[in-house]
């Protein structure tokens, strides 16, 4: 079998993307592997299960030590664990234009929305109260710009009558399993 990308997953949470992202590198025919899991929030729960599957984790909260001196330490522990590309997956900090400058090209994401459109939080409501018919997610690759990269895909689900922000958010996180891993994969063997 080939040698698979190395790729980091960056995140602030649950972690329910990375997950995703991880049981599709298992299969025999992957392109990737995640080779480390990284937070900016030491309690995390998505560290907590990649912890559990084996996967290194590694963690520090950017609280009393500064933007740049969070990113040089992200910085030094993605080159110790040799990645190749970055996933962020609910990773709740907007990374500096260095840290862009440095991975350019090897730093993707997923949005909960359907890019250009709803850059930034609250996405749902926003789709909703603009009476929009569509929402959905859009894997993009990072720029220094936010949410303004080179878009890899979209995933469209309808807005339905009567959704609220947290009942379209999950139709919405259920095309985000979907679309993520095969996009990645896609894009790590360009």
């Amino acid at each position: 079998m080939p040698d698979r990308t190395r790729v980091a997953v960056l995140l602030s949470g649950r972690g329910s993307n990375m997950m995703a992202l991880v049981e599709a590198s298992r299969s025999a025919d992957a392109r990737y592997e995640i080779v480390i899991v990284a937070s900016d929030q030491p309690d995390a729960p998505g560290l907590a299960w990649a912890a559990d599957q084996g996967i290194p984790c590694w963690s520090l909260s950017p609280k009393g030590i500064g933007k740049a001196a969070h990113e040089a330490a992200l910085d030094a522990a993605l080159r110790e664990a040799d990645v190749a590309f970055i996933a962020l997956a609910g990773f709740m900090r907007i990374l500096s234009t260095d840290f862009v400058a440095r991975w350019e090209g090897r730093i993707v994401n997923i949005h909960p929305s359907l890019l250009p459109k709803y850059k930034g939080l609250d996405t749902h409501a926003r789709a909703i109260d603009a009476g929009d018919k569509i929402a959905g997610c859009s894997v993009h690759v990072v720029t220094e710009a936010l949410d303004a990269g080179e878009v890899l895909g979209r995933a469209v689900v309808p807005i339905l009558a009567g959704d609220t922000s947290d009942v379209l958010a999950k139709r919405v996180l259920a095309a985000e399993h979907r679309l993520y891993p095969r996009l990645l994969a896609d894009y790590v063997a360009r």
